[in-house]
Formats: C-alpha cells, structure tokens, sequence
C-alpha cells in the first residue's frame, strides 16, 4: 500500500529531515466510500458494541440514512454542525449522516461550557448543534428544533436528540472548501479555534493506521477518547473503514485505570487509542493478563518510561496536533525489544507515510542532526488551516530551500522543541512558546487569563505553568480584581469552567494586589512562575502541615499527602471538594491509583467524585482498611 521510505539524498543526510514512505498513488478511498463497501459486503456484521446493546453496518447505515433525510435541505454541503454527543452509537450515526450529506463534522462533546459554545458559535458559521435538547446552550433550547431518529441505547446515549438551529453572528467563518471535519483547540485570544481538515489527509493516515495495527473484521476498536479531541476521529473512522466493530466505553473506564484494563478485557478491544497519563500508571505495575489487546497507541502528552518486558501489546508512543491530522510520528514500542523496561522517555519516532519533518533554527533552516530546534510537519497530513485565513498565513509557511518535493508546499510551525537522532528518530524536549500541555490538551494561557477577565470582579489575571518535581505541569492562576471588588478563587471558577475545557481550570487561583514587573515594566512572569514553587499561596494560603493538622487517621493522612503532591497545592485541606481544589479526570485516576498502591484500596471513581469533600473521601479509604484488616493488623 505504501512505497518503501526514500532514502535521504546526501544533503539531508547530516540535516534534520525526514520524508515518511510515500502512499500509493492517487487519492486514498474516501472514508464513507469504506463505510458503504464494508456495509454491503457484511451487513450483519457489529459495527458498535455497547454493552448488552449491538448494532450492525446496516443497522448504522440505516439509522444514518433516516438522520440524513431529517436534515436534509436544512443542511448543506460543506455547513458546519456542532456535534454535542458523547461516545455512543448516536455520535457514530451523526458522523456517517453529516459525511453523507457533506457537512462538516464539528465535535464538541456532550456538555461543552455555554460561553465556549456562544464564543464559537459567534465565530464561526455553525449551522446547527446536534445534541441533547436540555444539555444544549439557552440559545439552542429555544430556538427551532428537528428531532433525529438517533438510537438511544447504550452506555452514553442521550435519550432523545434534536438539531437546534439558530441564526449565526454577521461575519461568522464558513469551513473551507473541500473540509471534513473540523476540531478546536487553545486559542491565545481567549476564543479557541477552529482547524479544518480534509477527508484525504484522514483516509491517508487511516490507510497507514490499518496496515499497522492490522485493524480488521472481527476486530473491536475502542471508542474513549473525548469527544471534543481530534483523536476520537481516528477512533471512530478508523472502525467503520475496517469492517471492526467500535466499542463505546463507559465514562468511569476514562477515569481510573484498574477499571480501564478491566474493561479492555471484558469487552474483548484488540486495537485501542488512550491518553498517555491514563496508560503510564500501567507501565509501572504488572502488565494485565489475558487482554486481547494488540495495538495501543498512545498520546496526547510526554512519555517517561517504556513498557516492560511483560508488556504482551505493542504500544504506541504516538505524536501529532490537530493542524497534522492527529497524528504524525510514532515509535512503536514492544516488551520483546531489547529497550524494554529502560528507564527515560522514549522518543516519539519517525513519520507516518506522506508526512515529512524538519527540524529548523529560529529562521525556518532546517539544523544538523543532534541540535535541538522547533519541529515542522509538511506533507499529506497537513490540515487545509484554521478557519481564520490570518492565522493560517501565520502558522502554515512554504518550505525552506531543499525541503519542497512533491505533495510537500508547505510546513506548518508546531512550536515544539524536538531533537532528530543519527536514525531519525525524533526527541522530544518541550514546547518554544507559552503554550502548555495538561493532562494531554494544549492549553494557551491567555485563553485561561482571557476567562477570568469575563468576570466585572476581575481587572486583569496572569496564568503560569509550574511543574510538579516529576514534570507534569499545572496551572496556577494570578488575578487582580478591580476597585472595592474582592473576588475569591470558588467566587470565580464556576464562571471560568463556563469558558474552558476541564483540563484547562486553573488548579490554583491567587488573589493579589499587583503583579511583579521586570525592567522593561512588563509582568515578570518569571517571577510569577517561581512564587508558584513556593509554598503557600499569595492570599496567605496555608504552608505544608497546617492545613492537615487535623488529618487525625491514616485515611485523612494518606488522601491528603496524595491530593497535595498530585495538584502540588501544599494548602490543600481535608475540607476541599476534590474537583473544586482543582481535580481533573486524570488526576483522579492518579489519585485511584496511588491510594491503591499505599493501602490496598480501591475506590471507584463515581465514589471519588460523590463525596463532598476530602475528609469524606478518607473516610472511605479508613473504612475499607478496617474491613480488609479486622483485627488491626
């Protein structure tokens, strides 16, 4: 399917760049194109597994079919429609019906923030959100509605779904040409964007994707990234044009990995996607037996450690943004190589076919082998741009000379700092800008700050990213409120989670009076990022101890420790609610799993989040101590 990698010609060969394998001549098979073939070969075939609930190709295509002709003449070729499902058989419909009435498929998840969605519906053209109709914005619940014969069985399904149409804003952007899907990410101006791709840059990457992984008919593919992320259209697609069938995975199972490779063993998945945070907890332990699992493909943020040599599935170390069509290198990592269970991060690899990468000075030159500088990607995986043409001419660059060859005109600018080896294989070292990565989303932090300042309380906030002392990052918010105001952090966090992803709320918000200024009368941000560091906050939060002075049992003790190293909030008190003091999905799984590790516990997730505060949570962990040893051993 794919030509073999051309080998670099003798001026690349001491420069940072690499030409992935060429893909077959001419346009790859459209994905509907796929979906249809598979369909009429075996119609009786699963498509989507969900639970007790299974519904075939022509169980999809039908359904896909009646959705279609509910919205056609409403919608359009080439219309954007927001799409505010969770992983269910209704999201996989509402794919293959906005495919085959060639919309453009905008994903937003199932809850996505009111102000995030009036922000994107005001810049962009979005013709309609499908969704369920009291979880859609004010807006959408009362404005003209067409009920969607979506199935509303399984785990995540909604129980009734509409398409909501309002009027778009003046001016509001139209999806280029020629897009399929589109996806947001951070945006610096405090509004995120919107990134266009095509259906050949998808079927490109699927067509590598399926011969890695031999993803075929009798397969089950895993349905668990969120929604609102690029990789879930790898996920979904990557299903439908193999004949495999997808399995939507409950919400706990993105929460907490004992429950997660429970699940990949229950529901049989032989090829997954999973965020990296979610998968390296698994690396540090015994490999799970029995899993059907062959291929996991990992991302969404750095790995620091390789599988072991129990590992049996061959995992993935994979990189890509959004502007590259999710994904663009990888490292495939087995427990039979001979690196297996070395400590230290593996590299995130070479390209997939069609995608080309250098690595360039400050100028756009590509540099030796060996020297750090900032990764480009080129070639067919590229995104056709941002929905704003400004931003897409700022981004999205002509090669430098000796880099252009055919299907390569342009480079997009990642912004990541990365090192190629001798081999090709790429490093990864960390970003050259502002932008960070948290729990595996790319967070702009004057989008964060731009939040804040919604608030009439709020003269102006400033958002740094320290790290934990394993490297992991967090955002620390410093506000400053406006005259006779005095905002507190749980005052302002509900209006910012209105604007934000979850990945994206700050876990420390400091009130202050002013803000330190460097010698050109700019806010130090460097100084901001150490004061992070330090213990204690700038509104006289509490040092390390005081706030668990009355951490009396081992429970409270245990729960507080872990909370506080996982958010590196040292004022952290057995009286805060855990997704209150700033608790995300993926530091709940961490949370799980360290309680599990120091005291034989385990908690479930929906556990964790019921209990109101900390203190309730330990109670927990004490009690279930105290069943596992009766008689206080």
């Amino acid at each position: 399917m794919f030509q073999p990698e051309t080998s670099p010609a003798p001026r690349d060969a001491a420069l940072s760049i690499v030409h992935g394998a060429a893909p077959a001549a001419g346009a790859p098979t459209g994905l509907l194109a796929r979906f249809t073939e598979w369909t009429t070969r075996s119609p009786e075939a699963p498509a989507v597994l969900d639970g007790a609930h299974t519904w075939t190709y022509r169980d999809i295509d039908t359904a896909a079919d009646e959705v279609a002709d509910a919205l056609r003449g409403r919608v359009r070729p080439g219309d954007l429609v927001g799409v505010c499902l969770d992983r269910s058989a209704a999201l996989v419909v509402s794919a293959v019906a906005l495919a085959r009435l060639g919309a453009v498929y905008l994903p937003l998840g199932p809850q996505p923030g009111e102000r995030r969605v009036q922000a994107v519906t005001e810049d962009l053209d979005v013709v309609c959100l499908i969704g369920e109709p009291g979880l859609l914005p004010a807006r959408y619940r009362t404005a003209e509605q067409v009920v969607l014969p979506l199935p509303s069985a399984g785990a995540n399904a909604p129980v009734e779904a509409v398409a909501a149409f309002a009027e778009p804003a003046d001016g509001a952007r139209s999806a280029p040409a020629g897009a399929f899907y589109a996806v947001l990410t951070s945006g610096s101006t405090g509004r995120p964007k919107a990134v266009a791709v095509a259906e050949a840059a998808l079927a490109t990457l699927l067509d590598w994707y399926r011969t890695e992984s031999g993803l075929a008919p009798g397969d089950r593919h895993s349905l668990l990234i969120g929604v609102a992320f690029d990789p879930h259209l790898l996920e979904l697609w990557a299903g439908l044009s193999s004949g495999a069938a997808l399995v939507p995975a409950p919400d706990d199972v993105r929460w907490d990995s004992d429950v997660l490779t429970d699940w990949w063993r229950t529901a049989a998945v032989t090829v997954g996607v999973a965020a990296t945070p979610m998968v390296e907890p698994l690396l540090d332990r015994p490999w799970p037996a029995d899993l059907t699992l062959r291929h996991l493909f990992v991302g969404g943020d750095r790995m620091r450690r390789r599988p072991g040599a129990d590992v049996t599935t061959t995992v993935h170390n994979a990189y890509g943004p959004a502007e590259a069509t999710v994904l663009a290198t990888t490292h495939p990592m087995r427990g039979t190589d001979g690196a297996a269970g070395e400590e230290g991060a593996p590299p995130i690899g070479r390209p997939v076919p069609g995608v080309t990468v250098v690595v360039t000075d400050p100028d756009g030159r590509p540099v030796a082998r060996g020297t750090e500088g900032e990764l480009r990607l080129g070639g067919a995986g590229l995104a056709l741009g941002y929905l704003d043409p400004e931003l897409t001419a700022q981004r999205f660059a002509a090669p430098p000379e000796g880099v252009a060859r055919p299907g390569v005109d342009r480079l997009y600018r990642t912004g990541d700092r990365v090192r190629m080896r001798d081999d090709g294989r790429l490093e990864f070292l960390g970003r050259l800008d502002d932008q960070v990565k948290i729990s595996g989303v790319r967070i702009e932090p004057a989008e964060v700050e731009a939040a804040f300042e919604q608030d009439p309380a709020v003269r102006s906030a400033v958002v740094v990213a320290p790290r934990t002392p394993d490297g992991r990052a967090r955002l620390v918010a410093y506000v400053r409120p406006t005259a006779d105001a005095a905002p507190t952090a749980d005052g302002l966090l509900p209006g910012v989670r209105a604007w934000l992803p979850e990945q994206a709320v700050p876990s420390d918000v400091r009130i202050v009076g002013s803000f330190p200024l460097d010698a050109n009368g700019k806010v130090d941000r460097r100084e901001l990022l150490r004061r992070a560091t330090e213990v204690g906050g700038e509104d006289g939060s509490a040092a390390p101890g005081d706030g668990g002075a009355d951490a009396a049992t081992p429970g409270e003790r245990l729960v507080l420790d872990i909370v506080r190293d996982l958010l590196a909030r040292p004022e952290t008190t057995l009286a805060d609610n855990f997704t209150a003091a700033g608790g995300t999905s993926l530091v709940a799984a961490r949370l799980l799993a360290a309680i599990q590790r120091e005291s034989g516990v385990r908690l479930r997730a929906p556990e964790l989040l019921r209990q109101t505060d900390l203190r309730a949570v330990a109670a927990l962990v004490d009690a279930r101590c105290a069943a596992l040893n009766p008689a206080g051993a």
